[in-house]
Formats: C-alpha cells, sequence, structure tokens
C-alpha cells in the first residue's frame, strides 16, 4: 500500500493475505460462539468475517490508514470447509480528500476460496493521512 493517501490509485488493487480454515479454529469457534452449527456445515459467517477482520487488520497495521469509519454491504456466499484456503484483497473504488491532512477511501474487500468463487465481501470507509 502506497504511503499516504495522495499515493492511493482509484482500482489499486492490493492483497490482505492468505490463511486455511483451520479445523480446530474452528471447533472452538462453533463451541463459543455458534450454539448449534456443525463444523461439517463449514465455517459460520461469523467466523468468515472474523477470518476477514484479521486478515484486514494484519495488512492496514503498515498503511497510513488511521480510522475504520464503517464496515458495509456485508456478504455471505459460502461456507468454507475445515482446510479451504482463503485469499483476500481489497480494490479501491473512491477516494476523496478531506483538508490538508487526510482523505477518505471507499474499497471493496472480496474473500475468495480456492477456486476463486466469493465466499464473502463488504465494502469499507477509511480515513488515511495525506503527505
Amino acid at each position: 500500500m502506497p504511503a499516504s493517501f495522495d499515493d492511493i490509485e482509484m482500482g489499486q488493487v492490493v492483497s490482505l493475505g492468505v490463511v486455511a480454515v483451520d479445523a480446530g479454529a474452528l471447533d472452538t469457534f462453533i463451541a463459543a460462539f455458534s450454539p448449534g452449527w456443525t463444523a461439517d456445515r463449514g465455517a459460520p459467517d461469523a467466523m468468515v468475517f472474523a477470518i476477514w477482520s484479521k486478515l484486514d487488520a494484519l495488512a492496514a497495521a503498515d498503511w497510513p490508514q488511521t480510522k475504520r469509519l464503517g464496515v458495509d454491504a456485508l456478504r455471505w456466499m459460502r461456507n468454507p470447509p475445515a482446510g479451504e484456503l482463503l485469499r483476500c484483497r481489497m480494490t479501491v473504488m473512491a477516494k476523496d480528500p478531506v483538508g490538508d491532512d487526510k482523505g477518505i477511501v471507499i474499497a471493496q474487500h472480496d474473500m475468495l476460496d480456492e477456486a476463486g468463487r466469493l465466499v464473502f465481501s463488504c465494502l469499507t470507509r477509511s480515513v488515511f493521512t495525506r503527505s
């Protein structure tokens, strides 16, 4: 990701990382947060969101992003099974400078399975610092 808001380009695609659905984590998550769900149904929606949140937070740790304003238009398409490799990407859809020191970036986030099928998607609005 570029060093500041002004270097971000419309249409820019950024990898947020790759992770496999861990069978042990799936069992633990179901026991703690999804009563009645069974592991043979794959990762529950809340776990899919948690996986995306983790990858997004790790990727954004080195970005000039200072605040997440919103996560909207959440869509769950499938529940990936244990062992499924998931990859996440972010596509910059819009950006708007707000004063001399910051700007808003609107981005589409997609989580895809090994076959390239959509698992989860959402839109985000975030504040980035300007140089």
